[in-house]
């Protein structure tokens, strides 16, 4: 995500079901990529569960109703870009922009392709439990955030507010917005997103106070409502120093990428991730699954194929 880019985005790809920081994999590609004529696809899966839903499902209907092999490869954000552009994997399904990897690959290079929308709008903010937020309608505003720091304090944050952030691979404008904005706040890594879900989900059952970074989509909403804090309003170019942004997250429509050769070479299997795009709603009804019903992503993938005809056999077409 840049913001999990400009912004922000499995974690051992489903042996904890979440998690925005995986491991660098660019080596790896398809253990069919050499087979002669073998139809295979290489799809780039980011550690985050919406991410895995995504790659789910393609994965899913190109074996069962294309006949495709597919190979999936767990690879952070910007390394993602580096294996897409080299051919070491073929499609990329979440994308919540990298503004220096498109000019590098899409327009300089010509080695990516712009694959479409995804259909499902990406937000990153700062959020709140609902149940504080009711208590303190003020901490919705950043404005009021320092009267609450020590509310927000934790063993982690020194004896500062704890800003709850997830992975360290995430590029989130965090830090630079905590000290452009005077906050009393320490940015705190819980190391990925099912680390910092498990800590959500503990101060929520003890109806604890906590400031964390977030985004949606994401399925956690459903399980403990939270309030987003009002930043300062987001203009296109307020982020483009790092180091002094001062303003919100913008809303990023989902993209995909696809590499150049098979955008062009890659038969039926490239149409359909081209016309592959479906709503939040249907992402979160997979992600929900996998997280927290800990069904197999296929096992959901499944689940979802089975009751969405109408909207997938558009992809087919």
């Amino acid at each position: 995500m840049r913001t999990r880019t400009s912004v922000m985005a499995a974690v051992a790809l489903l042996a904890v079901t979440t998690g925005c920081g995986a491991a660098d994999m660019t080596k790896q590609a398809s253990p069919f990529a050499n087979a002669r004529g073998a139809k295979t696809v290489t799809l780039s899966v980011q550690s985050w569960v919406g991410a895995q839903a995504n790659v789910a499902v393609a994965q899913y209907l190109l074996e069962h109703e294309l006949g495709y092999r597919v190979d999936t490869v767990q690879i952070d954000e910007v390394p993602a870009w580096d294996a897409l552009s080299q051919g070491r994997v073929d499609a990329l399904l979440e994308d919540w922009g990298h503004p220096e990897e498109e000019q590098r690959y899409v327009k300089d290079k010509k080695t990516i392709v712009n694959g479409g929308d995804l259909g499902v709008t990406g937000h990153i903010g700062w959020f709140v439990p609902t149940y504080f937020a009711k208590q303190h309608p003020d901490v919705t505003d950043w404005k009021n955030l320092n009267k609450y720091a020590d509310q927000f304090r934790t063993p982690e944050s020194g004896g500062k507010g704890q800003l709850m952030d997830g992975s360290p691979s995430y590029v989130t404008n965090d830090k630079a917005l905590v000290t452009n904005l005077d906050l009393n706040y320490q940015v705190v890594f819980a190391g990925s997103e099912a680390a910092q879900i498990t800590q959500i989900k503990q101060f929520a059952k003890a109806k604890k106070p906590f400031l964390t970074y977030w985004y949606t989509p994401q399925w956690l909403f459903k399980k403990v409502p939270m309030t987003e804090v009002k930043l300062p309003e987001y203009k296109e170019g307020c982020d483009a120093d790092p180091a002094k942004v001062a303003c919100a997250y913008p809303h990023t429509p989902l993209q995909k990428y696809l590499n150049a050769d098979f955008a062009k070479d890659g038969g039926a299997a490239a149409r359909f991730l081209k016309k592959f795009n479906w709503t939040t709603e249907d992402q979160n009804e997979v992600s929900l699954m996998i997280a927290e019903q800990k069904l197999s992503p296929e096992e959901a993938a499944k689940k979802w194929v089975d009751s969405h005809e109408s909207t997938w056999k558009q992809w087919l077409s």
